[in-house]
């Protein structure tokens, strides 16, 4: 069972910062060195300076970003910039943006939830982490004790018990309200013990599922197991026993999943004249004259024919896109590691990795160097036209089922195979682990 509580939030002043527009930032792994220097500049108290530190050439153990973060926390919490709450409570947030022209707006609920191993598949992770993340947000967290940013994660509600409730809770007066780089912001309190023992209830039968967060959940657990071998007789109240979500309903209508498509650069001409015909082997490959008018209609429309495994290859043939439609599934799950779900196997993104990439290509998707990402398909066009990248694969997005399906079957998808469209922003809220 999912232990969902009710806590006391840390957050901004407003009295003193002002508009809080000006002070909350993307979380650290979207932060771009143009980004960072514009948010160093739009604040004195923009949280980039807790979530994402300046590093500098003369930094030593003991003076370093973690380190100053860590001084500008507690002199913002002296000065009164910051302030935690009096009354714990669920804070109910409604993200407000737009995607490819549509407005939507995404209901989540910030809690803190006890931590569980992995294997009591009580929260369910999808994708694989990377050691590097994973290493600096451990160092924050030790200087810190603090969330600085909620993990986002998915709980079903097909019933509409939390829907309701938060339905009313969302008539009152917000405690925030902001609009920030195109995306609104506003979050209530919710303190009333009834309210509060009804929302964690009906949440706690569910299993959560995490949809972007897997370096911080696991940076979690490392801190507790730490705790625990410092002080064995950890009470089980102790804040560092729980972390900070953003909980979400899968049928939520402003879920928005974009596929991260594949930019590929630094291939031997060798690797690129022989593709063609290894392609041949494995996918049906038709052409579509890229310029032409209502090709990407063309495009969505195979992309989300059921039942097949299809992708999209750009920057092979001059002005065309190459349309592969998979043969024989059961011999592209062979050239996958045998111990993966036949849901995995069955991913558009499986394919791409394992059979393309690595058998084709000779490539492994963790070469950083030679592989990049992109949400935006025109981008990913834009960017092999100009010489960028040699090669892009357009995939479909992931929904959420299938995410479900995944980690139900306690797999975990390829690296970077979801992105979950806007990131919750950081600064909002933070829960202290002392």
């Amino acid at each position: 069972m999912a232990e969902i509580c009710p806590f006391r939030g840390v957050r901004y002043n407003q009295s003193l910062v002002g508009d809080l527009a000006g002070v909350i930032c993307p979380p650290y792994d979207v932060i771009s060195p143009q980004m960072e220097q514009y948010l160093n500049a739009a604040s004195p108290y923009n949280f980039i300076r807790i979530e994402q530190g300046r590093q500098t050439p003369q930094d030593t153990p003991a003076d370093n970003k973690y380190t100053r973060a860590a001084t500008t926390l507690n002199k913002w919490l002296d000065d009164g910039v910051m302030f935690k709450d009096k009354t714990p409570a669920i804070y109910l947030h409604d993200h407000s943006f737009t995607c490819q022209g549509k407005s939507y707006t995404r209901r989540g609920i910030v809690v803190r939830v006890r931590l569980e191993e992995w294997d009591s598949m009580v929260i369910r992770p999808h994708e694989g982490t990377l050691t590097g993340p994973k290493s600096d947000r451990m160092s924050l967290l030790w200087e810190l004790k603090v969330n600085t940013s909620p993990i986002f994660s998915l709980y079903e509600d097909s019933r509409r018990k939390v829907a309701s409730r938060l339905d009313q809770q969302a008539e009152s007066e917000p405690i925030m309200s902001l609009s920030s780089g195109g995306e609104g912001h506003r979050v209530w309190a919710i303190t009333d013990p009834e309210a509060v023992a009804a929302i964690a209830g009906s949440l706690a039968p569910k299993p959560l599922y995490i949809a972007d967060g897997h370096h911080r959940y696991e940076t979690a657990l490392v801190y507790r197991r730490e705790q625990l071998m410092l002080s064995p007789e950890l009470a089980d109240d102790e804040p560092s026993n729980y972390v900070m979500m953003t909980l979400v309903d899968f049928h939520d209508s402003g879920l928005i999943i974009l596929p991260p498509h594949r930019l590929l650069r630094g291939l031997p001409s060798a690797s690129l004249d022989g593709l063609m015909a290894k392609l041949d082997l494995f996918f049906e490959v038709d052409a579509l004259p890229l310029g032409e008018d209502g090709v990407w209609p063309k495009v969505d429309e195979l992309l989300a024919e059921s039942g097949k495994i299809r992708l999209v290859l750009l920057g092979l043939k001059p002005g065309q896109l190459l349309v592969l439609t998979l043969r024989d599934m059961a011999a592209a799950g062979q050239m996958m590691p045998y111990f993966h779900s036949e849901a995995y196997k069955k991913l558009d993104v499986s394919v791409l990795d394992h059979v393309i990439l690595e058998e084709l290509l000779a490539m492994s998707s963790d070469e950083v160097s030679g592989i990049d990402y992109s949400y935006d398909r025109q981008d990913a066009v834009k960017r092999v036209a100009a010489g960028e990248y040699q090669l892009a694969f357009i995939l479909k997005p992931v929904s959420a089922a299938v995410i479900k399906d995944i980690a139900d079957a306690g797999d975990r998808m390829p690296r970077k195979s979801t992105y979950f469209y806007p990131k919750l922003p950081s600064g909002l809220l933070m829960y202290r682990l002392k």
